[in-house]
């Protein structure tokens, strides 16, 4: 019994060293997501604001607009970009993305898949370490793995000029993000979104009840486009790394405030436990010192 309550104590003491351990996490990662979603929540108003201009003017031109980035042509090639995170403790954030990812490689590029004309590219260990895993060196684009130590405006925009070039030299014929999109600390989404080509067909559906509006260009149509496009594409990318970076943080701390719960209730468990087994050796104790006086009392 006494081993017995040994090993119960030494595990109240593991579990509240654990306990420690999420509760400085959690407190880590909410000062971390303080931070991120202040980025991406002063970033979030200009991009969507961006998306909007160029929705409403790609809605009004009822397809006459003809840009390098807008060309849809039969899909050769393809690149799927997965952004995650670069380490784990946060449930099941990055599998969720993974799986937003697959989903889309299988629905749309089968083939593609089967016939070694798809590429992905990884941002995030997660990501990175996942598809090495499942695919030969030459399908993955792993350059920009470690992305997120440095997510300044001029870094990100690197990857996006990439993906832009690569498109307009023919090298992808068509390229998705799936990436984390943050609403608050609780709640995140494992989107997947086209990221070229920017066609009429992507800004249907929000377009459809946007009232039509006569635009006055200033220079022409497209000399406009082509220098509104690009860099509306780099804003758009930046919105998808910094979602997924406050993404993170909120998973992360969710997920150690939840470990932190669960600790509190397997002491109960543990303490509980050990009480039981502490009066049952003190009741077996007390019999034994009862039993043996009777015994000398007897003699």
């Amino acid at each position: 019994m006494a081993g017995g309550l040994k090993e119960v104590r030494e595990r109240i003491v593991s579990v509240k060293n654990t306990q420690q351990i999420t509760k400085a996490m959690k407190m880590v990662a909410a000062a971390k997501l303080r931070r991120a979603q202040q980025a991406i929540t002063q970033l979030r108003p200009y991009a969507e604001k961006q998306n909007a201009m160029l929705k409403n003017i790609l809605s009004n031109l009822g397809g006459e607009a003809d840009i390098s980035f807008g060309k849809e042509r039969e899909v050769k090639n393809a690149c799927v970009v997965v952004v995650t995170s670069n380490r784990g403790l946060c449930g099941a954030f990055n599998s969720n993305i993974i799986k937003a990812a697959n989903a889309v490689i299988k629905d749309q590029f089968a083939d593609l898949e089967k016939s070694g004309n798809l590429r992905i590219l990884p941002i995030g260990k997660k990501a990175n370490d996942f598809y090495k895993k499942r695919y030969p060196e030459n399908v993955l684009i792993n350059d920009h793995v470690m992305l997120f130590d440095d997510l300044s405006f001029a870094n990100v925009s690197q990857v996006a000029r990439r993906l832009m070039t690569a498109f307009a030299e023919n090298e992808f014929d068509s390229i998705y993000v799936s990436y984390g999109k943050f609403k608050n600390a609780a709640t995140q989404f494992a989107i997947t979104e086209k990221f070229l080509p920017v066609t009429q067909t992507t800004v249907a559906e929000e377009s459809d009840n946007t009232s039509k509006a006569n635009y006055i260009f200033e220079p022409n149509m497209e000399q406009l486009l082509e220098n509104l496009v690009p860099s509306i594409l780099q804003s758009s990318f930046q919105k998808y790394v910094l979602d997924t970076h406050a993404s993170e943080h909120g998973a992360r701390m969710t997920a150690m405030d939840k470990a932190s719960e669960n600790a509190d209730e397997l002491l109960k468990e543990l303490k509980l436990s050990y009480n039981k087994a502490r009066q049952e050796a003190i009741t077996k104790e007390i019999l034994e010192i009862v039993g043996g006086a009777a015994a000398l009392e007897g003699g």
